[in-house]
């Protein structure tokens, strides 16, 4: 199955075309059809750097490298646990919120807000490499931060405040380890920008600029402000708006040059279940310095989103390049596109008990009997296509009743296909739950006895935002489920998909385990 899986794909990469690009030097929106929320994108050299919101999952911050900003890979992620005891379990919605990055004196920075433990600080002179990270300030409700170091050799940081509407600057040492004052309050309108969040401060021309998203995360715009004064008065400027366009709520993200002068934004579109997903914008500064994003067919200075445009001209062609999915397991690391849903454990799993598959014990999660909504130890992925499969082969050694292994179509409301063990029986079970206010107890939905601890199990995303699940006992022939299930969306995040196992007993006797021989993902 292994040599099936690698010649597989090798056939899609050699004969599908990225839809995110075009053969005739063209590119298509979105070039991530991805969750990757709030990103930020620098440049260093040839090089383009993009990072985005992680919330709580582990490792966060994702760190995504590309030459060409159409095409890109995941390299590393900013940290791979959060020094506090609380995110051993989930807090679906907390953690690492629109981080930005910026490159200063031959070190990459990476600067994030947790709305409840405050401002963090990263830096590494590798991006690929591990960085070292800071707690820079314990204060709750601030979010979005972006540094800036001027050219007289002073050093601020800008960020937003939960619910608040208003940019705050702050002096800030160099070395960016320590803020200074407590911060001025630079802009607040919450009549022309409501919402304001995702500061994202630089200088030209004498001006001060704050690219900040106004209006709300599925309906708003990109707004900038500007000064002569990093302190203000700041005057206003709508740049980026829906228009007649499908592209709702284009914002968020960061505005970036390319090596021959172009400019560029990279935001988010904002499409429930999927997700945050990456658009590429061309931009370009007016006479009058202020920037304009997207196409302004009108001249008023505010662009509208492109569907097809050129690719940014960074003087090569590069080949066609997606973020990590599928998997074989073969690796001594887990591949990066992998995430838990709280800060790891290595008692969780195993690379080297089974060569050439990943072991995942049954880890202790008796809540709302082993509802998943509670377990930190799911491995996930976030979808990246409107239609799309994703098949494992799973080998399920229970040694408790009621632990399960399996698929998961993950959300706020989610689908779990898996094996049980039942009074010592084994069972296939498509099982719904997720969060409830009242709580949700796990429920089955399809459940068939099986004789055999091998099975193949398939899932299957489908545009309409829906999935359905069907199983193999031979890896060849698949019996359908026949319900198309609903697929939503976590607390700020996309729906993802992945594998688990789970013990739902509250004292468990022994501790089984499920071999996933590899996981592969087709895009449709």
């Amino acid at each position: 199955m292994k040599i099936k899986l690698f010649l597989t794909l090798i056939f899609v990469l050699l004969l599908t075309i990225s839809k995110a690009q075009d053969e005739n030097g063209m590119y298509t929106n979105p070039i991530l059809f991805a969750d990757y929320s709030d990103p930020d994108v620098i440049r260093v050299k040839d090089d383009y750097y993009m990072v985005a919101s992680s919330f709580t999952a582990f490792p966060g911050i994702p760190i995504l490298h590309s030459k060409d900003l159409v095409n890109w890979k995941i390299i590393n992620h900013v940290y791979q646990k959060l020094p506090f005891s609380w995110y051993n379990k989930p807090k679906h919605g907390k953690g690492a919120w629109a981080p930005s990055i910026r490159y200063h004196k031959g070190m990459f920075y990476v600067y994030v807000c947790s709305p409840d433990e405050g401002l963090f600080m990263a830096r590494t002179a590798d991006p690929a490499r591990p960085w070292e990270l800071f707690h820079v300030a314990d204060i709750a409700q601030w979010e979005d931060p972006c540094p800036f170091w001027d050219e007289d050799g002073n050093a601020y940081l800008a960020h937003s405040k939960l619910a608040g509407g208003l940019a705050v600057i702050h002096k800030m040492s160099t070395e960016g380890t320590k803020l200074l004052d407590n911060g001025v309050i630079v802009y607040q309108n919450k009549v022309e920008n409501p919402t304001l969040e995702g500061l994202k401060l630089m200088k030209r021309n004498g001006y001060y600029y704050i690219f900040a998203p106004a209006g709300g995360v599925s309906t708003g715009w990109q707004t900038v402000l500007r000064s002569k004064n990093i302190y203000g008065p700041y005057e206003s400027k709508k740049v980026l708006d829906q228009g007649d366009t499908d592209i709702n709520g284009p914002h968020q993200g960061g505005f970036v040059d390319t090596q021959t002068g172009e400019w560029w934004f990279i935001h988010f579109q904002d499409r429930d279940a999927f997700g945050r997903i990456a658009h590429l914008q061309p931009g370009k500064w007016l006479t009058n310095d202020w920037p304009v994003i997207g196409m302004d067919d009108d001249g008023d200075g505010c662009g509208s989103p492109v569907k097809t445009f050129k690719k940014p001209n960074v003087g090569k062609t590069y080949p066609v390049t997606k973020p990590q999915t599928s998997d074989d397991f073969n690796s001594a690391k887990l591949g990066l596109q992998w995430q838990w849903q709280a800060n790891s454990n290595p008692s969780w799993y195993s690379l080297s008990a089974k060569p050439g598959s990943i072991r995942l014990f049954a880890a202790n999660s008796p809540t709302e009997l082993g509802n998943l909504w509670y377990a930190g130890n799911l491995l996930l992925q976030k979808v990246s296509a409107p239609e799309q499969t994703f098949t494992t082969k799973l080998f399920f050694n229970p040694s408790d009743e009621s632990e399960m292994a399996g698929i998961t179509v993950f959300g706020q409301y989610y689908t779990f296909l898996c094996l049980r063990q039942i009074k010592s029986q084994l069972r296939l079970s498509l099982v719904e739950s997720g969060f409830k206010a009242d709580g949700f107890v796990p429920k089955e939905l399809f459940g068939v006895a099986i004789k055999q601890n091998q099975v193949w199990l398939k899932g299957h995303i489908y545009a309409d935002q829906t999935c359905s699940y069907s199983y193999s006992l031979n890896g060849k022939d698949f019996t359908e489920i026949p319900q198309r299930l609903k697929i939503t969306k976590g607390r700020w995040v996309g729906a993802k998909i992945g594998i688990a196992c789970v013990n739902p007993n509250l004292a468990p006797v022994k501790m089984g385990f499920a071999d996933f021989d590899f996981f592969e993902v087709e895009d449709k």
